[in-house]
């Protein structure tokens, strides 16, 4: 069997822990130190799904403007540009530095380059700082960050899922847009903060990988008014 070779490792801001960035054949694997794989190019499907059914819940305007939280390998940017038109603006919050720079180097080709599209932004930050100065500037927000609401591996993260956190993303989504977060499972108590705090929330299962692997959570969240 092809060994994985280490190709480059990262330190997370805010004692995150080390990001380690593997490569076998033309497989793809970023892990954290201590806890595992974080992500694999082949397995992306609820990724992508994130972005398809969020994209088919817009009100339909002409100019979307997106916020994704969360870069990853690219999947669910790439997924929601084949979904949104050519005047769209697509901003990506990505916390980590050297993951834009693996994005734009070694693993950028398993999503097609989205990095490339001209319809993209992309902030070097954290997405919470984002949310908490942005009010009604986006129609969708997606939050892929950690593993979800109680999947941390950064303890930071506490707040963007928190009663606080979801009342910064109320209020940076225009009207009728939507919130729409990624889980490696179901929570119950994220459900009913999601709604406690005024969203109308639809609740969707997916496979990782196909019609296999993990069924991961999706979480779409209107703001209604």
């Amino acid at each position: 069997m092809t060994p994985w070779v280490l190709l480059d490792s990262t330190q997370v801001p805010g004692n995150g822990g080390v990001l380690r960035l593997y490569q076998r054949g033309d497989e793809f694997s970023i892990t954290i130190v201590g806890q595992g794989e974080l992500m694999n190019s082949r397995v992306h499907g609820s990724e992508d799904a994130l972005a398809e059914h969020t994209c088919t819940r817009l009100a339909g305007g002409l100019e979307p403007r997106l916020l994704i939280g969360g870069l990853g390998m690219g999947f669910t940017l790439a997924a929601a540009l084949r979904h949104v038109g050519e005047r769209a603006e697509v901003w990506v919050a990505e916390l980590v530095p050297a993951v834009v720079a693996w994005n734009r180097g070694p693993i950028g080709a398993v999503a097609g380059h989205p990095l490339q599209d001209p319809r993209v932004r992309v902030r070097e930050a954290d997405v919470a700082r984002i949310l908490t100065v942005e009010q009604q500037a986006y129609d969708a927000i997606l939050l892929d960050v950690d593993n979800g609401p109680e999947g941390l591996t950064r303890k930071e993260n506490d707040w963007l899922y928190g009663v606080d956190g979801l009342n910064a993303a109320y209020a940076a989504l225009r009207p009728r847009g939507v919130l729409a977060v990624w889980s490696a499972g179901p929570d119950a108590d994220f459900l009913q903060r999601l709604r406690k705090v005024g969203f109308a929330v639809d609740e969707v299962r997916v496979r990782a990988h196909g019609s296999k692997g993990a069924r991961h959570t999706l979480w779409f969240a209107r703001r209604d008014v």
